[in-house]
């Protein structure tokens, strides 16, 4: 591509349209000025929530501070994005920010004060106005956390204790990220380099062996010479888990990490023995892959080299939409048209320039349309990510169109189903419509692998996560020697007797931040398992199973996930949608076995 164009470079209609936010900084500054004067009201309200009056004025006041101030913030930020290095945007996504925590200390004395209401009390003052309905489903929950609710000293001390719990995770974070060095190694050229824990993947994927080999052992040995120190942090960070679960009054860690979501243990538990009944699948993709790279001997350093070697057909921007657009045709034709609609109004900034933010996101604020931010290189990758972005920006869109503001935001547990249902489709269309056998081993290639990453990897996650807080629970301790061989024993569960597992992978999970933020993987499995389920009812059912995921995406936050996801046709509560999304794997294992 040459050097980085300048964003003044870039042909205007492949940049975002952020003046459908404000058309001019005035209009952000008047708004900013407005949150101001709103918070100096809704403070009035601190202690006297007494009548239902009082309590629809303060949550309509609240709506208009969060709804302005989300606004206020996109647009900031957004603008920051489009290049990080304009000392502009760089002040006003900060003055946006520090809005934000005043918005949020401003407005902290609500929940605690509805709950100091009686529930019978707050029930009857939701009947008595008419317009006070519409928060029904926010107040009952609310009411929901009463009984881990403490009393204002005991709350008061929980939250000053929050600055010390988060402590494991920052020195976690601070050895991990900043003080831990890795040593060099030699790349495919035999030139010098550092490994890095950006690096270390594209190693991973190295075509040459002894290079895969060398990386895998420099990173595992450097986190074996300070095994004992991540053990104490991890452990740390799940007695902090028990800590604020026994003073909250839930049965366990597990349980008051899932109550967020509504969701029950057994939906946790169910995911895991799912899983397990079918690990001979995985095993069956480890042998394939022992075949395929004509290996004697697998290893853990093996696993990420892919099958196929790099498809690198390319694609205009404006060929993407099309394969995206034909690609997603089941979706029907109001999801096509409001496709079209978010590609030709400019909801979406396409390529890199300097200073431009990495990566991919769809973002945005209620009231306005969603944007995605792209770093469009033309490979098939890149098609796949724009479908991906656009499924959030359609459930955004839909949700915000259909929802009152209080639930229009949706919950991290289905964030990334309507994404990968988009995905999903436009693999089966891809399948079934190439001519070029390459492409379709690639698509093959990318889906079993996020497969073996979403599901499978992130349920292993899952299940040392639940054995480790159990066994903390017990008053067993943690050292390094105990994480370490339930990590290992696994490892050789999951992954099976085809692989060579090495010794190193047991201080594998000394480097997953993930397990800082405990009992949240699972998510991805579910979520992950929940829109191949939802993509298999359309591609198979029509246009009756569209309309059922239509009014999944229209719902927003309305109702708890699992109830939402019911609406879609799928129910969590039971093995079968992780069981079809199993399904859908074998078929794709099937197909290339043939063909490879």
């Amino acid at each position: 591509m040459g050097n980085l164009r300048e964003r003044s470079e870039i042909d205007e209609r492949y940049k975002w349209r952020l003046e459908d936010i404000y058309e001019n900084e005035e209009l952000w500054e008047e708004d900013y000025r407005k949150v101001k004067e709103l918070l100096k009201e809704i403070v009035k309200f601190k202690g006297k929530i007494r009548t239902s009056k009082d309590l629809l004025e303060v949550l309509k006041l609240n709506d208009q501070i969060g709804m302005t101030a989300s606004k206020i913030f996109a647009y900031a930020r957004m603008r920051r994005d489009e290049d990080n290095t304009n000392s502009k945007y760089q002040a006003l996504s900060d003055k946006a920010m520090r809005l934000n925590i005043e918005v949020m200390s401003a407005t902290s004395f609500i929940v605690p004060e509805i709950l100091s209401i009686e529930t019978e009390k707050l029930r009857n003052m939701i009947e008595e106005l008419e317009e006070l309905k519409i928060y029904k489903q926010y107040i009952e929950d609310l009411i929901r956390y009463k009984p881990h609710v403490l009393s204002p000293e005991e709350e008061k001390i929980l939250a000053e204790a929050e600055t010390l719990a988060e402590s494991v995770s920052t020195i976690y974070s601070m050895l991990n990220h900043a003080d831990l060095r890795f040593p060099t190694i030699k790349d495919e050229n035999g030139n010098e380099v550092e490994l890095t824990h950006g690096n270390f993947i594209s190693f991973m994927q190295s075509k040459d062996r002894n290079v895969r080999k060398a990386a895998f052992e420099a990173l595992y040995d450097t986190y074996k010479k300070f095994i004992n120190t991540f053990a104490s942090t991890l452990a740390g960070s799940v007695k902090k888990d028990i800590f604020y679960a026994k003073a909250r009054r839930y049965n366990s860690s597990l349980e008051a990490s899932l109550f967020e979501d509504n969701v029950s243990v057994e939906v946790y538990n169910n995911l895991i023995e799912t899983v397990h009944s079918r690990l001979d699948v995985l095993h069956r993709y480890v042998r394939l892959k022992k075949k395929l790279l004509k290996l004697d001997e697998l290893y853990m350093y093996d696993l990420y080299v892919p099958l196929i070697q790099e498809y690198d057909k390319e694609f205009t921007y404006e060929e993407a939409i099309e394969l995206v657009l034909e690609g997603l045709k089941p979706l029907g034709e109001e999801y096509i048209d409001l496709l079209k609609k978010g590609f030709e109004s400019r909801w979406v900034d396409v390529y890199e320039n300097r200073g431009k933010t990495s990566g991919a996101y769809s973002w945005g604020a209620y009231g306005t349309h969603p944007y995605v931010l792209l770093n469009f290189q033309g490979k098939l990758n890149d098609v796949f990510t724009i479908a991906h972005e656009m499924g959030h920006s359609l459930h955004t869109y839909y949700s915000n169109a259909t929802q009152p503001y209080v639930y229009a935001g949706y919950k991290i547990f289905v964030a990334e189903v309507a994404s990968t249902c988009n995905e999903a489709i436009l693999m089966d269309y891809l399948l079934k419509n190439s001519k070029d056998e390459k492409e379709r081993l690639y698509v093959l290639n990318h889906f079993l692998e996020e497969f073996r990453g979403t599901v499978f990897r992130q349920v292993m996650f899952a299940e040392f996560e639940k054995l480790i807080h159990e066994m903390a629970e017990r008053g067993e301790p943690l050292t390094a020697e105990v994480l370490n061989k339930k990590y290992y024993e696994l490892n050789k569960l999951y992954y099976g007797d085809d692989i060579v597992v090495d010794e190193e992978i047991s201080y594998e999970w000394a480097r997953i931040p993930h397990f800082y933020r405990n009992f949240y993987v699972y998510k991805y499995a579910t979520g992950f398992s929940a829109a191949i389920a939802i993509s298999q009812m359309i591609l198979n059912e029509g246009e009756k199973a569209v309309e059922r995921y239509k009014e999944f995406l229209k719902s927003g936050s309305s109702d708890y996930p699992l109830n939402l996801l019911k609406k879609a046709g799928v129910d969590l509560t039971t093995p079968k949608p992780v069981n079809d999304a199993l399904d859908v794997f074998e078929k794709l294992l099937d197909e290339f076995e043939k063909m490879a």
